[in-house]
């Protein structure tokens, strides 16, 4: 695919992560975040702002372990990438888990350098730690080893901040969402409006607003396999024809009413 100058520019820049995390070079995946910058990972637990914070953040959770990246799919939507794809961990103790993910980079240009502002890493942590515990003694010795690093490194407050991410839409969310994907994959449009409600904002490109019938036409016969319920975030990998995507649902506090339906694709 070729790609602009500002999107082969954030792209490049988003693919910095991943090998300064490879080879653990702590101060080179922390520069390549702005001043006030924000991680959130998981979505759903409470973010670390700025640049202390996401040092203590690598120091609890990549600097110990191997990270490696099997990136399917790259979304660029200036100045925001999205990518689609699995990240294997592999723990000092031996236990290694496969974590399904989508990641949202929102990016912004200081002195001719493009610097990561926002983080977002959607996945699922309670499915994480079940697979984490079936790997048996090498996955609780990384959990028992994971508790005191995450209270030195983070604090009480940042411990208990982690935990909130075991709580969101859940599996609520995924049914919403695949009720929606699933009316507008057959071009029910009269479903889909009874599915959403009326403020419910439909982008598609990203930063795009379009009607409900622009949204559900473009969308005809879609197909969708990965869902991760994040947060108040269900996103979801789909196949546009020979095109993917991922699909953003974001949805209001206390509910499975939908704000924000916004897609990304490479179409």
């Amino acid at each position: 695919m070729s790609l602009d100058p500002t999107a082969a520019d954030l792209l490049s820049a988003v693919r910095a992560s991943p090998r300064a995390v490879a080879a653990h070079d702590r101060a080179a995946w922390v520069e390549l975040f702005g001043t006030d910058a924000v991680v959130n990972d998981p979505v759903g637990s409470r973010p670390h702002v700025g640049r202390s914070a996401i040092e203590r953040f690598y120091d609890t959770f990549i600097g110990p372990n191997t990270i490696t990246f099997q990136v399917d799919h790259d979304f660029i939507s200036p100045p925001t990438v999205v990518r689609d794809l699995m990240i294997r961990i592999a723990m000092s103790t031996g236990a290694t888990v496969a974590v399904p993910m989508h990641l949202r980079y929102d990016l912004a240009e200081a002195d001719g350098t493009w610097k990561i502002t926002r983080l977002a890493a959607h996945w699922e942590l309670a499915a994480m730690v079940v697979q984490l515990l079936r790997t048996g003694a090498p996955g609780l010795g990384a959990a028992l080893k994971l508790g005191p690093q995450l209270v030195v490194n983070q604090g009480l407050g940042g411990a208990a901040g982690m935990m909130r991410a075991l709580f969101g839409v859940g599996r609520a969310g995924k049914r919403a969402a695949n009720r929606i994907l699933s009316a507008a994959a057959d071009t029910d449009i009269s479903r889909v409006r009874r599915l959403i409600d009326h403020n419910t904002v439909i982008e598609m490109p990203a930063g795009t607003p379009v009607s409900v019938e622009e949204f559900t036409n473009r969308v005809r016969n879609m197909r969708w396999d990965k869902m991760i319920a994040a947060g108040r975030t269900v996103s979801v990998s789909v196949e546009l024809g020979d095109a993917h995507g991922v699909v953003f649902i974001e949805f209001a506090t206390g509910t499975t009413r939908m704000n924000t339906i916004r897609v990304f694709t490479d179409a």
